[in-house]
């Protein structure tokens, strides 16, 4: 489960839990002449007048070449061949696909099938990474904070890198990510091993690593080792493997009398939505774009129906199944029903479906995970086979703060006054 972004050089690709880099062909920036654009998120004004110089030098020549008139027109089916095929090369790297051109996501290496392995844990023993941008990583965050894990298991947040990778800087000093006061969340050092980079951090692991380098990563400071980096391994062990380390214990998100039924819902919510978000934005084909989105859609009209009578998915009670979903559910309008081709409605047209994520995000401590401004960049501006002009669209006007805080009213579809998970989590300091 995982993001990432690609800028001009084809060597990251999007899979498992989070930005990955592989080994794959480069794809240098097309160069005129002596004119070079200059790639840098560092100086953002010296990149504003690489770009003017290059436009300018690029419409002068197309002056020169045939005057205000269209380009001929075998130079324009040359360059959109040109441009389908490495594009097809990109996206081959980006989203490893089947032969069909459906996004076929790689599994995670490391993995934990039993939580509770780290009940004896010591507060900083455990170090999380992650990427404001990643819904998978995001997932992480939302359970670290409602279980109250903030000092036990500190946090290091990576940013995307110029060439693709997960990248540790000073917060505010050449990170590619933006961000806005009051933002408590944001890109900075790996407070763990001070390494530049997450691919660093693996290779620290006895025997060496040449994977796939995604966040959500769990490490083990103690071992050097990377713990996991499945990012429901991971919810899950934050929600009853640490209990011990927790400020909010008593909080189960996945009690056992409910594991049957979010199992059920985990089988829709991550192939059909977590997943086919992708899928519908990774497809290669037009077959596979229309499988994809009818199916999503399909789950979501499903979804929004059950929450017309349930206040979260399994009853009154707030579960993983929910956290889950809510991460793709908090960046829809935002990115996916533009940049992945969403189109056939906003969120904000399912008045159960918006509502849902409304009560979810007024959670305390729900709304300091969601960090928008990093979650635009990191889609719109790294993405660069979706979006080759790397520009940032305006947010939309139910992704405010203000909306996002609207009141929901789904309180009154619980079946009891006395919702105790509800209780636990609003109490939660």
């Amino acid at each position: 489960m995982s993001i990432c972004r690609v800028p001009f050089s084809c060597n990251v690709t999007f899979s498992g839990d989070g930005y990955s880099t592989v080994n794959g062909p480069a794809h240098p920036p097309a160069r005129l002449s002596r004119f070079r654009p200059k790639l840098s998120v560092n100086d953002q004004n010296s990149d504003n007048l690489s770009t003017t110089t290059s436009a300018s030098a690029l419409t002068s020549l197309a002056n020169l070449l045939w005057g205000p008139s269209l380009p001929p027109g075998l130079l324009i089916s040359t360059v959109r061949s040109a441009w389908t095929t490495t594009w097809r090369l990109m996206m081959s790297q980006l989203a490893p696909s089947d032969p069909s051109g459906t996004y076929s996501r790689p599994s995670s290496k490391f993995r934990v099938t039993d939580p509770s392995r780290f009940a004896s844990r010591r507060p900083g023993s455990l170090h999380l990474y992650v990427g404001l941008p990643c819904p998978w990583a995001h997932r992480a965050l939302v359970v670290h904070a409602l279980k109250g894990l903030e000092d036990s298991v500190p946090v290091s947040v990576a940013s995307p890198g110029v060439d693709g990778s997960w990248e540790f800087k000073d917060s505010g000093t050449g990170s590619a990510i933006r961000s806005r006061p009051g933002d408590s969340l944001v890109p900075g050092k790996d407070r763990a091993n001070g390494r530049r980079n997450l691919r660093e951090v693996y290779r620290l692991r006895r025997g060496g690593y040449s994977g796939r380098c995604t966040v959500p990563m769990l490490w083990d400071v103690e071992r050097k080792e990377v713990a996991c980096n499945e990012s429901y391994d991971i919810i899950e062990v934050f929600n009853s493997g640490l209990n011990g380390l927790a400020g909010n214990p008593e909080l189960d998100l996945s009690p056992a009398a409910l594991k049957g039924e979010i199992e059920e819902w985990n089988r829709v919510i991550y192939p059909i939505v977590n997943n086919g978000v992708y899928r519908c934005g990774f497809a290669q084909t037009q077959d596979a774009y229309d499988a994809a989105v009818n199916q999503l859609f399909d789950a979501l009209d499903k979804i929004d129906d059950h929450l017309s009578k349930s206040r979260y998915l399994c009853g009154d009670v707030l579960t993983l199944a929910d956290v889950c979903l809510f991460t793709t559910l908090i960046r829809f309008d935002l990115v996916y029903n533009v940049l992945f081709k969403c189109t056939k409605k906003k969120l904000l047209e399912y008045s159960n479906l918006h509502g849902y994520m409304r009560d979810i995000y007024q959670i305390p401590k729900v709304a300091a995970t969601c960090n928008f401004t990093a979650i635009v960049d990191g889609y719109y501006c790294f993405l660069f086979p979706l979006n080759p002009g790397n520009i940032r669209p305006v947010m939309p006007a139910d992704c405010e703060h203000e909306v996002l805080f609207s009141p929901h009213n789904r309180e009154s579809l619980s079946s009891s006054s006395t919702d105790k998970s509800a209780m636990q989590l609003y109490s939660t300091s």
